[in-house]
């Protein structure tokens, strides 16, 4: 017999938060009960679900009792603090920081990928890093077919990817660019990113890679479960407000034609193929924000790899990139019985 869950939302008035609440709704979900959560700051604040306006409750040890799943998206900080005890509670936890993402006791997942992984959970399962999500959906049926050697990837990352606060500095500042008035400091993002871009996302290590590119290299191998797999990644920050934009390149042990991918992307799960250049239809981000598939294109031959293919991949970062892909773990564990 089908039952209900209580599901609570950390980081509930964030982007990535208020997100997960609508895509709950959208895709029916089955709530009894939501319990939003955030910090102190933003607990007198309300949430709308299904109509009705819900109270932010302060996120602490004693929210997640009766809770049956956690929807983490409030920063590493909190997801260590507080994703423990909401396993500890008896919800199954699902974290979109990079707090346990490399863990190798939590699994990190994406359902169209590894969605068996998800059983191997003590209570814990990560959410992935938006740009390796959308990237690994369109090249995990491809892998499959002939194994994929090495990934060279070079990301075109919207200010959504930072929040709110990174929407808003692209507003205001192109707004005060068009008036003709000085541009106010950015607040979510390192640097001005009005007419301009940066090529980096988050902090810098001491390899020379950013934290981003990290994330895309060591979470790929984790999610494709190919440990050996080279990747070679650029994250760069451009004025677009929602979805992220990928140019990938990728070599194969085998040959693999551009309509042989084509064919097997249009049949992948989570893929829409827009590949007809006669009558220049290939994904952009603007009309993909909004969606939750992700979408393929330019799929060309790459001369400089062995067997090489180049793909253009864009999704929303913070719809399949974050929440929706979420929600879908939770639905998976409910389609294996484990929730």
């Amino acid at each position: 017999m089908a039952r209900d869950y209580t599901v609570a939302v950390v980081g509930a008035t964030g982007l990535v938060g208020q997100t997960m609440i609508t895509v709950l709704e959208e895709r029916n979900f089955p709530v009894r009960s939501l319990r939003p959560l955030a910090s102190a700051r933003s607990a007198s604040s309300t949430v709308t679900f299904r109509g009705q306006a819900i109270p932010v409750e302060e996120v602490s040890e004693g929210a997640f009792e009766g809770v049956d799943v956690a929807l983490f998206s409030a920063g590493n900080d909190v997801s260590k603090q507080f994703g423990p005890v909401a396993a500890r509670a008896g919800a199954v936890t699902i974290d979109n920081s990079s707090a346990f993402r490399m863990d190798p006791d939590v699994p990190l997942v994406v359902p169209e990928v590894n969605p068996d992984d998800v059983l191997r959970h003590h209570g814990i399962i990560a959410n992935p890093n938006c740009s390796t999500i959308q990237m690994v959906v369109a090249l995990n049926p491809l892998h499959l077919r002939r194994r994929i050697c090495s990934i060279i990837v070079d990301t075109y990352q919207s200010v959504s990817g930072a929040g709110s606060a990174g929407v808003e500095d692209l507003k205001s500042q192109m707004a005060a660019m068009v008036a003709g008035q000085p541009l106010p400091e950015p607040r979510g993002l390192p640097q001005t990113i009005a007419a301009n871009l940066f090529p980096h996302i988050d902090v810098f290590l001491e390899d020379g890679l950013c934290k981003e590119e990290w994330k895309m290299v060591h979470e790929t191998r984790k999610i494709m479960h190919a440990p050996d797999v080279a990747v070679a990644a650029t994250t760069v920050r451009v004025p677009v407000l929602y979805a992220h934009s990928e140019s990938v390149h990728v070599s194969f042990e085998g040959p693999l034609s551009p309509s042989e991918a084509r064919a097997i992307l249009s049949e992948a799960p989570g893929v829409i193929v827009q590949d007809d250049l006669a009558h220049a239809i290939y994904p952009m981000p603007a009309p993909v924000a909004g969606h939750d598939e992700v979408f393929v294109g330019r799929i060309r031959p790459n001369p400089c790899l062995p067997n090489g293919l180049s793909l253009w991949v864009v999704a929303d970062n913070v719809r399949k990139g974050a929440a929706t892909n979420a929600v879908q773990i939770a639905e998976l564990l409910i389609q294996r019985g484990a929730l």
